[in-house]
């Protein structure tokens, strides 16, 4: 059964992309829904009664999760054809002042989770095929404040990247997605609102389009995909200036 699998899904630009793969490839014909709470995905699942979509509530932070993952994964043997790695978290703060557990979680959900569920669902992948992994902006050049976050950006985008080149052979695409901020509830979790004269000073990106964009793009065999031009020009400025210099007006 041709199959999609997106995780981060249960709101936010995981629900976008949920929507984005109804519109644009009508030729799935199941979507798996990873996120940590049921009810959520079951309420969204409603809300696209003739399509068949099963909801797996997994906690990406915990190893546990990826077993479960494998094992439905055995029992359903799904032809996938698309994997969307969404989930991911941030915490503005300085480093010093963080609790240890918020930090080592962000690494697990970012870095480790991502890489997991990439690795697990590849052996279930063909010619065709595509991943599309979101990164950040963040990933672009290091950000006080969001030290770590921005570091597991850099390995989402790297990972991606790398791997691309690594399943050119077998006609399976990898696409980065670098939105900047956006008005959905990573702001809240993260601590940002009210916190940040840069964020709120920032342009925003829409959900829905960078989500129907960098889907599309994967679909055209693209490899990246940054949403507005501001943030392209960003992209150019971290590969050409020092970051010592990009530090000091990148700065949340």
């Amino acid at each position: 059964m041709k199959s999609a699998i997106i995780t981060g899904a249960s709101c936010g630009l995981g629900e976008e992309y949920l929507k984005q793969v109804i519109q644009q490839m009508p030729e799935i014909e199941e979507i798996w829904l990873i996120a940590r709470r049921q009810e959520k995905l079951e309420m969204l699942a409603s809300r696209f009664p003739d399509r068949c979509i099963r909801c797996l509530p997994l906690d990406l932070t915990d190893a546990e999760s990826f077993d479960i993952y494998q094992k439905e994964l055995e029992t359903a043997q799904p032809d996938i054809v698309l994997l969307i790695n969404n989930a991911g978290c941030g915490k503005l703060g300085l480093l010093a002042d963080a609790a240890f557990a918020e930090q080592a979680g962000m690494v697990d959900l970012n870095c480790r989770a991502l890489t997991a569920i990439t690795v697990l669902s590849l052996p279930y992948m063909q010619r065709g095929a595509g991943i599309l992994n979101v990164s950040s902006i963040a990933s672009y050049a290091p950000t006080p404040r969001m030290t770590v976050y921005c570091a597991t950006k850099s390995y989402v985008s790297a990972f991606s990247k790398s791997l691309h080149e690594e399943l050119r052979p077998r006609g399976i695409t990898v696409l980065t997605a670098c939105p900047g901020p956006m008005a959905t509830g990573f702001l809240e979790a993260a601590n940002i609102i009210g916190r940040s004269r840069t964020f709120e000073t920032l342009p925003y990106c829409h959900p829905e389009r960078v989500a129907r964009k960098s889907l599309s793009r994967l679909r055209r065999g693209k490899t990246w995909y940054t949403d507005r031009g501001f943030y392209k020009l960003y992209r150019v400025l971290g590969k050409l200036l020092p970051h010592s210099l990009v530090m000091k007006f990148s700065k949340t």
